[in-house]
């Protein structure tokens, strides 16, 4: 899953594709790159972000969606939390969304997803992103975010969103500490044992700075170590920036652990 983000403010790639003109552009090179899946995101979550109005978010996504839509051999999916911006990029050509809040951000989102076969991205985070890394604790953070996971799963499948169409990511850097990050990487596993497809969005994060030292344009080695711990335990989509590279790494960590 490559990173298209269409904000002035995201934590990495801020400011770089506002026009609509560089973000298709983008989008191709990451799909050239090979990319399978373009996350496009009309407001940064970052922490200690504020969030933006509907139309701000639909005026920064819809151009890119429309553009987008059709014209590449990619699934698209849309980063929102907004029921009213994922039922307008889904009617604009989007199959997918990716919602950080896991459905608690609007309730309408599961109507919207309930009314469609569009595949959604269940993400652990705790909300707000304002205040997120305050201090966050936990009692045994894996225990605490499987859980969550499967309670939102669940209210999912009540709203009428087929088990298929369900993602689940435990939503490393969104209010946690390095250790809790750490936790949740070692533990890939557990999250794989359920029935639902997982999704990791380790790319350039905060905590890859605090383990090396490295600013947020300098964490592509950080990044692909913990791409291939996760290709090896079995992790079915990485969220990340760096696509051409991050691909090989994945590719040679299958072979060497699955044998394909």
């Amino acid at each position: 899953m490559g990173v298209l983000n269409m904000t002035p403010d995201s934590f990495s790639d801020g400011g770089r594709f506002v026009a609509v003109s560089d973000a298709v552009d983008h989008a191709a090179s990451l799909v050239a790159a090979g990319a399978t899946i373009l996350d496009i995101g009309g407001e940064s979550t970052r922490p200690g972000s504020d969030p933006v109005p509907l139309q701000v978010e639909l005026d920064r996504v819809l151009p890119v969606v429309e553009a987008l839509a059709g014209r590449l051999d990619v699934i698209l999916s849309v980063d929102t939390w907004k029921a009213g911006v994922a039922q307008a990029a889904l009617a604009a050509g989007a199959e997918m969304v990716n919602d950080v809040t896991a459905l608690r951000g609007d309730p309408a989102m599961a109507d919207v997803l309930g009314a469609t076969a569009a595949p959604v991205v269940l993400m652990h985070a705790l909300w707000p992103p304002r205040t997120m890394q305050d201090d966050p604790q936990y009692v045994d953070v894996v225990d605490d975010v499987s859980d969550f996971l499967l309670r939102q799963a669940g209210q999912a499948l009540r709203r009428g969103i087929a088990p298929d169409r369900i993602l689940v990511d435990p939503g490393i850097g969104f209010g946690k500490t390095l250790e809790h990050n750490l936790a949740l990487l070692r533990s890939a596993t557990r999250f794989l044992a359920g029935d639902f497809a997982v999704v990791y969005g380790p790319s350039r994060k905060g905590f890859l700075g605090e383990l090396t030292g490295r600013a947020v344009g300098e964490r592509l080695m950080g990044t692909a170590a913990v791409a291939a711990l996760l290709a090896a335990q079995g992790v079915h989509i990485l969220r990340v920036h760096d696509v051409e590279a991050l691909r090989d790494v994945v590719r040679v960590a299958d072979a060497v652990a699955w044998d394909v």
